[in-house]
């Protein structure tokens, strides 16, 4: 089975590869020297195939494209995340001009908008209205694009689900990506033909990991969410976890050496969503992995060479 593991091909559609701690700098401290191009090296050797990097903001989404430009592998969201959706409001039409513009100088390494949705939870960093209008506002790249919605949501899948529904026209498919959701709601987002996509934060309790269960296998995408949402000793999954890799504390490491960083997620930590998911599903691992695959593939790729 060892030799298996080595055969399979992951795409993360969520790899927040921009965010500061793979430039070694933690809560404005810096702490090691860059270490980006190892944390690549680590993906492809692990079997990841193409990896998919987040955009949250116009700015965090330019440099996510000019990082997917350093290689054939790497591509890119475009969009707003909800806890950002302030920056729509002194000149909304200027601001979706941009994440147009982005688009439009990039089609070949834009696959997706997004990161947008609803973020319920984190209300203290954009009010529930803002977030609301300005997530409506963006879903009209869909259609216009043709590319598919890269969505966030926590704690609001009614609201979500109703306003997806009462745009369906102007949607290209999707994915729901780190869901934390119940059943119900994860019925509801099937129900639009969406995609489920699920990482560490997904499988971080029982109820967690009954929903995760019962994901319909042609509907089902995993990720990192990296440099987040690893997954943890503490987590009920963790018992199926099989591929552990050597870790250490920020402050001890070495660019030179093969450890991770301890707490920080990386790419190739893929494979232990995919166990977890093989051992509570009592799904064949490798085929799990195949199904999830085309899955991704057919959701963000199928216009790519």
């Amino acid at each position: 089975m060892k030799r298996m593991a080595s055969f399979r091909k992951y795409i993360d559609i969520g790899a927040n590869l921009t965010d500061e701690m793979y430039q070694g700098v933690y809560h404005g401290s810096k702490k090691h020297e860059p270490d980006l191009d190892k944390v690549l090296s680590r993906s492809w050797a692990g079997g990841l195939e193409k990896m998919i990097i987040t955009g949250g903001s116009l700015v965090d989404s330019k440099r996510a494209i000019e990082l997917a430009n350093t290689s054939s592998q790497l591509f890119s969201t475009v969009g707003c995340h909800p806890t950002r959706c302030n920056d729509f409001v002194e000149n909304p039409d200027l601001y979706l001009k941009g994440l147009k513009d982005l688009i439009e100088e990039n089609r070949d390494k834009v696959v997706a908008i997004g990161e947008c949705g609803l973020d319920y939870e984190r209300l203290h960093f954009c009010e529930k209205e803002t977030q609301l209008k300005y997530f409506e506002y963006q879903l009209q790249l869909s259609g216009e694009y043709n590319l598919p919605l890269f969505l966030h949501c926590r704690a609001a899948a009614d609201d979500l689900v109703e306003i997806l529904s009462r745009n369906k026209m102007h949607i290209t498919g999707g994915v729901v990506h780190s869901f934390d959701g119940t059943q119900e709601a994860m019925e509801k987002i099937l129900e639009l033909d969406l995609y489920i996509g699920i990482n560490g934060c997904s499988l971080r309790t029982k109820e967690n990991l009954d929903v995760a269960s019962k994901i319909p296998q042609d509907r089902l995408m995993i990720e990192t969410d990296c440099p987040w949402c690893e997954v943890k000793p503490t987590h009920p999954g963790y018992a199926h976890v099989i591929t552990k890799f050597p870790s250490v504390k920020k402050e001890k490491y070495s660019v030179e050496s093969d450890n991770q960083v301890k707490g920080r997620n990386e790419p190739v930590n893929i494979v232990q969503v995919l166990e977890i998911l093989a051992a509570i599903r009592k799904e064949n691992i490798d085929e799990l992995a195949e199904a999830i695959y085309n899955n991704t593939n057919k959701l963000f790729f199928k216009n790519k060479a």
